[in-house]
């Protein structure tokens, strides 16, 4: 352990801790910018500057390891006036459109402005714009970057993928796609973590709030919403509603008042994602060497482009089932028009979703039926909550309501889908069933949880040992699939989420700088999951009904016409 003395408070941490960690356990407030705890700890932004007694110039908390006997001072005339001229000269390379900028409100560089009490910059404002395609998923606005460098941080370190580099230095330091390319042009897997993690509002994912208000509008359009399972979990930390104001039910009613025509649970389609993988799963089991094997999950469409991208030869290893997302849509456009008479072209589809990569998803050729797409318009969560505050939607006062029927039941399964192992678990408990004809507990597999990035597990199904693996975030992928083929480990069933902890950490979700929020998000739908009378996505009745009066049965020929992608033909 280690004893240092922080603005007259004695502090004991273990060895090896910051002088950041140090003030923090003592509960001293030093301002941080660039800091990532275990991501990016490179003290570029020197806004955590302290004063360490004996030392001519000022640290760094973030990195500057405490020692014993220290004694530090973090709100001296020196360090104040240091941290403020930093602050103005990062202002100095930032266009201050606050007005107009989607992190107005939940802004570090912002709020740190404030609180140093800064009213002007005094140094002349340069700050270089660099064209960028509109159409992307995301989008950056150079004139906002401060090179912070956490994009290239949670790139690199956490989703190996190192699309942005750092070029130039002091003044002319600046960050860019990686060699200069166009965004189109890297291995980019549209994750959304760079935009999560950037303190400002240089990256942000495109906007289509307005294409989802011209649908509203149209007369001749029925616009049908879904909103998937992580979003609930997420929705109202930007609305500032307590937990007891903040649940599902509250959300429907929500984008009801948007105009929606209908509003659904992707959790629907989560279940009937599940009929089918696990289905393809039993049936690549049952049949040694007919198939690639491990199985991989295809519900991410971030992995999906990472495994197309950095190991194609790996694709015929993934499902060839589509996303609850893709599912949802083809349903809505076949089945649910029928229905309700309307004709396929005339509906709009919406989805809610807390994913970047699930924009591009929508728009893969190849993933949607041949006459209109599955998906018309995807909205991050952030997006909802932007819409809701431009509609003056007071969602405080609005009753509770319920989804609408029809697609409407849901299963604890298909609800666990935001949280990482939750595809695997809900996979599980339906193939148990399948081959055993009869359910499991519904907790039986709940070692598949967790929030290691890489989980283990193995079951016995009626004498069979199916060994299984749980990946959540890109750089564990890579290691994953050099494992798998090198021979390092043998797996029958993989899951894999671009995003660590699952889509209740995916990079649509709202942003509190500094928290990784998704384990946190993921218990709540276990917990959603836990008070659900149905358990098994085999149970839900519109689900049987779907099968008994239009799909016949999983893989049907139907099936796959409808539910169906081969991965390896997607557009990227």
């Amino acid at each position: 352990m280690v004893t240092l003395t922080i603005d007259k408070k004695t502090v004991t941490v273990p060895e090896g801790s910051t002088i950041l960690d140090a003030a923090r356990q003592a509960d001293i407030m030093i301002p941080t910018l660039c800091y990532l705890r275990d991501v990016n700890e490179v003290a570029s932004c020197r806004i955590c500057a302290v004063e360490v007694e004996g030392v001519d110039k000022l640290a760094t908390a973030c990195n500057t390891l405490a020692e014993n006997g220290m004694v530090v001072h973090t709100n001296t005339q020196r360090v104040r006036v240091t941290r403020k001229t930093n602050v103005e000269l990062i202002l100095s390379q930032h266009v201050d459109h606050c007005v107009t900028c989607v992190r107005s409100g939940n802004c570090t560089l912002q709020t740190l402005s404030k609180d140093m009490n800064i009213q002007h910059v005094p140094f002349s404002q340069n700050a270089a714009r660099r064209p960028w395609d509109p159409t992307l998923p995301i989008l950056r606005d150079s004139t906002k970057c401060i090179k912070c460098l956490r994009c290239v941080s949670i790139c690199d370190r956490v989703q190996s993928l190192n699309v942005w580099e750092v070029t130039g230095s002091g003044a002319h330091t600046t960050i860019r796609v990686r060699g200069g390319l166009r965004m189109d042009e890297v291995n980019c897997s549209l994750c959304g973590q760079c935009i999560t993690h950037c303190p400002v509002g240089a990256l942000r994912e495109r906007d289509d709030t307005e294409k989802v208000f011209a649908a509203l509008a149209d007369p001749n359009k029925t616009v049908v919403f879904q909103v998937a399972p992580a979003v609930r979990a997420a929705w109202a930390d930007s609305l500032g509603l307590p937990p007891e104001l903040a649940t599902e039910k509250r959300m429907v009613a929500a984008i009801r008042a948007l105009g929606a025509d209908y509003v659904f649970d992707t959790s629907f389609s989560a279940d009937l994602t599940i009929m089918e993988e696990s289905s393809e799963f039993i049936q690549r089991l049952t049949n040694p060497g007919e198939y690639p094997m491990p199985m991989f999950t295809s519900c991410c469409p971030g992995w999906v482009r990472f495994l197309k991208l950095e190991f194609p030869e790996m694709v015929p290893h993934l499902s060839t089932a589509k996303s609850p997302q893709q599912m949802f849509g083809a349903v809505t456009k076949s089945y649910f028009a029928e229905k309700i008479g309307v004709d396929p072209e005339d509906i709009c589809c919406v989805s809610i979703m807390p994913c970047t990569a699930k924009k591009y998803e929508s728009s893969v050729r190849e993933v949607n039926d041949a006459a209109f797409r599955d998906v018309d318009i995807v909205l991050t969560t952030r997006e909802l909550v932007r819409m809701l505050r431009a509609f003056q939607v007071n969602v405080r006062a609005l009753p509770e309501e319920d989804f609408d029927t029809t697609m409407g039941a849901r299963t604890g399964a298909g609800l666990i889908f935001g949280a990482a192992g939750g595809v695997m678990e809900a996979a599980l408990r339906t193939a148990h069933y399948f081959i055993t004809g009869q359910n499991p507990d519904p907790d039986a597999f709940r070692d598949v949880r967790g929030s290691d990035g890489w989980r283990d597990a193995s079951f016995d199904i009626d004498g069979t040992t199916v060994r299984l693996a749980v990946i959540s975030g890109l750089n564990n992928a890579r290691e994953l699939i050099h494992a798998i083929k090198s021979g390092r480990v043998q797996y029958d069933f993989v899951e894999v989420m671009s995003c660590p902890g699952g889509c209740a950490g995916g990079g649509g979700q709202p942003i509190r700088d500094g928290q990784e929020l998704a384990g946190e998000r993921g218990s709540k739908l276990y917990d959603l999951d836990a008070a659900n009378p149905l358990r098994f996505s085999h149970e839900n009745p519109e689900i049987q009904k779907l099968y008994q009066e239009y799909l016949e049965k999983p893989l049907s020929p139907k099936a796959h016409h409808l539910l169906h992608s081969d991965k390896g033909e997607w557009t990227l």
